[in-house]
């Protein structure tokens, strides 16, 4: 009996205890670097019947209205990027190529990512470097992948993230190579701002699906002109976002006032809200049904065709929706916050849509949404309704890291969109695009 007692003590101790064996395995084989080396293909063809002003788009004083006509291009972008991680310790270099097929004048070729991170056991950590600023449903800091070129930030993070709290510190300066010599003048380069800095803090609520967030920012832009009247005017934008994600619905909201002056040194006063609901009646149905407010210049007036002169604002109240990902919000044709208006002010925009989803098997999603779009503000010469946009879209993803997707958006427009955006025909305007998304890892080793 006492040797099987001990026989049986001594397979007991042989088995592996969980989260043992990998400890043990590590500690062994020493491997404490990860390295790994990704590639991110994006090719999109449009065609385009209207939707975007044309190079000219009537902007200039006198300028007539533009007609649309047919465009037709294939877009492609190209990122390699190899990541290093170790404890505490983590790193990312992305190089980036974008352009059209065949043109040599919209190639670029840049530096899309290069940071790097320290971390602490007590979840504290320091990010410096270029990077992507994504934070909430993406409408004032966003990644706007949809844009060929995306959106990155030079910049520092000092933050702690742990038991449910997030709070991010960032700041950014920026600076022109020509000026090493002495001056602080800034001109603009991968952004327009001179300086940045911001807070945001977001707390998941323990035990529940409700997440809230707020947010401060200050924009210092550079006005005047170089040597001679130089200076910096600061607009600061403030807010907050709510989300409540239960199983088979959600539900999200945010507002944000914008304040200080604009980077002409008149005074700002703007402000927007938005809302958001989805319910999920089966699993693969989901419906989305929302609404978006951006305030507007008051009294916002273009001038006729022919005429001369802009309308003053001492004031500016329409709302700027600064370095979000705008192609999530206000209409896929991006009419609007993507092109300006006539003179650079806005009557502000009303966005109140519904949507659907359908997933009928695994990896395939097809949906379709309707837009109602108005101005914000009053018009004294057209009335408020701009349009009616309704899209398609349909996506399937092959083996985890390609998608091919496809959609198409038609748009009927009002006069009021003719005066606005200076098109002359307001109810052909069509686009339809595909895109190939290939984004596999192509290596990955430790040591």
């Amino acid at each position: 009996m006492i040797r099987s007692r001990t026989i049986l003590l001594a397979l007991l101790l042989a088995l592996p205890v969980p989260g043992r064996a990998q400890e043990d395995s590590t500690a062994v084989t020493g491997k404490k670097n990860t390295f790994t080396v990704d590639a991110n293909i994006l090719m999109r063809g449009e065609l385009r019947y209207g939707g975007l002003p044309s190079s000219d788009g009537g902007t200039s004083a006198g300028a007539g209205t533009t007609t649309p006509k047919k465009a037709a291009f294939i877009l492609e972008r190209t990122r390699l990027a190899v990541g290093y991680e170790r404890k505490w310790l983590s790193a990312r270099v992305e190089a980036q190529h974008s352009g059209t097929w065949g043109s040599a004048e919209n190639s670029q070729f840049s530096l899309y990512q290069a940071w790097v991170q320290l971390s602490s056991r007590q979840g504290l950590f320091a990010k410096v470097g270029r990077q992507n600023l994504s934070y909430d449903d993406q409408r004032i800091f966003g990644a706007d992948e949809w844009a060929v070129t995306g959106m990155s930030h030079d910049a520092l993070i000092l933050g702690y993230e742990g038991k449910g709290h997030k709070l991010h510190l960032i700041g950014a300066y920026n600076q022109n190579l020509a000026n090493i010599n002495g001056g602080s003048y800034f001109s603009g380069g991968l952004q327009p701002y001179k300086a940045m800095e911001a807070l945001w803090y977001h707390y998941d609520v323990p035990r529940t699906a409700l997440g809230f967030s707020v947010l401060f920012a200050d924009f210092g832009m550079q006005a005047g002109e170089k040597g001679v009247d130089e200076k910096i005017y600061h607009q600061q934008v403030t807010g907050a976002y709510v989300s409540y994600r239960p199983r088979i619905w959600s539900a999200e909201a945010a507002f944000y006032y914008q304040m200080g002056r604009e980077e002409h040194g008149l005074p700002l006063r703007a402000w927007m809200c938005s809302a958001k609901a989805s319910v999920k009646p089966v699993d693969p149905l989901k419906i989305v049904a929302g609404y978006d407010y951006l305030s507007g210049d008051v009294d916002f007036s273009p001038p006729k065709l022919g005429a001369l002169g802009l309308p003053r604002h001492e004031t500016v109240r329409g709302f700027n929706s600064l370095y979000g990902s705008h192609h999530k919000f206000y209409g896929a044709m991006d009419f609007f916050y993507v092109t300006a208006y006539y003179g650079g002010f806005t009557p502000g925009l009303q966005n109140a849509y519904l949507g659907i989803s359908y997933s009928p098997v695994k990896n395939l999603t097809m949906g379709a949404s309707y837009h109602f779009l108005a101005t914000a503000t009053s018009l004294k010469s057209a009335k408020g309704p701009l349009g009616h946009e309704l899209e398609s879209g349909i996506s399937y993803t092959f083996l985890d890291c390609v998608t091919l997707s496809a959609g198409y958006t038609f748009m009927k427009g009002t006069e009021t969109m003719v005066l606005l955006k200076r098109t002359t025909d307001n109810r052909t305007l069509h686009w339809g695009w595909i895109m190939l998304t290939v984004t596999p890892r192509l290596f990955s080793g430790k040591w």
